[in-house]
């Protein structure tokens, strides 16, 4: 079998173990709550017969191991059960909100990654320089300050100051692409400056660690511009810690969001998340941690897959 497809076979047994563990710890933990869901759902008025018969309606009555394994089966197959505040199917809760978190953290990404690149490869190309030093200075101050705060002062300056974007982005499944995305600007701008400054250091850092390699001295020797060395030579052979940091921060763009989307009440699914644990729906909180949990599982998968793919290296061990 090929190094990469059996790379790719052991990341997804390990992806498939660990969220198994995920799966158990999430369970647990809302488990082990000191309280009694159906006593918390009836009130502290509610007689012990509606509450046994809560509970019995609830499954609550079986025992951990079995609610445990048919909620794996169900999640499995795509049945997230209901939620217990709107007796909806959680699958119908999750769908749109998953597509607005999506959406926010591609819009996220479209911005944030060119811009991160960009910024790193000119860090490089002028090392020391005061471009270098204060682009620098400004993502070490990013990176510094808690997303709420980053995303406190935009409302307060391109919003209320300055009126730009509003400071709710409240959108709705009809809402047309472009006004989506004018509405999405400010909660994308936040997660963009929340991430730009990690990937930014890491592609100037992955450069300048080969500027000394013989190679590049061979192609300075030979009166290349620096420019396209950095371009044509250093850049391509960095790839494999720049491909790993920029799919790591879209993992984040995506389970990070919880923050954002409460300060800017988008109607994600970390919005969805705060809301069922202040309503204590707790089949919602499990499922919408669970897919947290899976998306960084697989986005950490694609960082190694494609890490290994981008140096040969790494994909012809020898």
């Amino acid at each position: 079998m090929h190094p990469v497809l059996r790379m790719i076979g052991e990341r997804l047994g390990l992806g498939l173990l660990t969220l198994f563990i995920v799966s158990l710890i999430i369970f647990l933990g809302v488990e082990l709550l000191p309280s009694d869901i159906a006593q918390e759902l009836l009130g502290q008025a509610a007689t012990p017969e509606t509450v046994a018969a809560l509970r019995t309606r609830l499954g609550l009555d079986v025992p951990p191991h079995v609610r445990y394994l048919d909620w794996l089966v169900g999640m499995a197959q795509g049945d997230f059960g209901r939620s217990l505040a709107s007796g909806r199917e959680i699958s119908e809760l999750i769908g749109t909100r998953l597509y607005n978190t999506l959406f926010l953290a591609g819009l996220a990404a479209v911005i944030s990654v060119p811009l991160a690149l960009t910024l790193g490869i000119l860090a490089a190309l002028w090392r020391n320089s005061l471009f270098d030093r204060g682009v620098n200075t400004v993502a070490l101050g990013a990176v510094s300050l808690p997303e709420f705060f980053i995303a406190y002062i935009l409302i307060l300056w391109l919003a209320v100051t300055l009126g730009v974007f509003p400071s709710i982005s409240n959108i709705n499944p009809d809402t047309p692409f472009w006004e989506r995305v004018y509405r999405t600007m400010l909660p994308a701008l936040t997660l963009t400056l929340v991430v730009v400054a990690h990937m930014m250091r890491m592609t100037r850092a992955a450069i300048l660690n080969l500027m000394a390699s013989p190679y590049i001295e061979m192609a300075r020797l030979k009166g290349i511009k620096n420019s396209r060395i950095i371009t044509h030579h250093a850049l391509p052979n960095a790839l494999s810690p720049i491909i790993t940091v920029v799919v790591l921060n879209l993992a984040f763009l995506i389970v990070g969001v919880v923050v954002v989307e409460v300060v800017f009440v988008y109607p994600g699914l970390g919005q969805l998340l705060v809301d069922s644990v202040a309503k204590r729906d707790l089949p919602v909180v499990q499922a919408c941690s669970l897919i947290f949990a899976m998306t960084y599982i697989l986005l950490n998968l694609l960082a190694d897959v494609l890490a290994t793919l981008s140096n040969p290296r790494l994909r012809n061990p020898r």
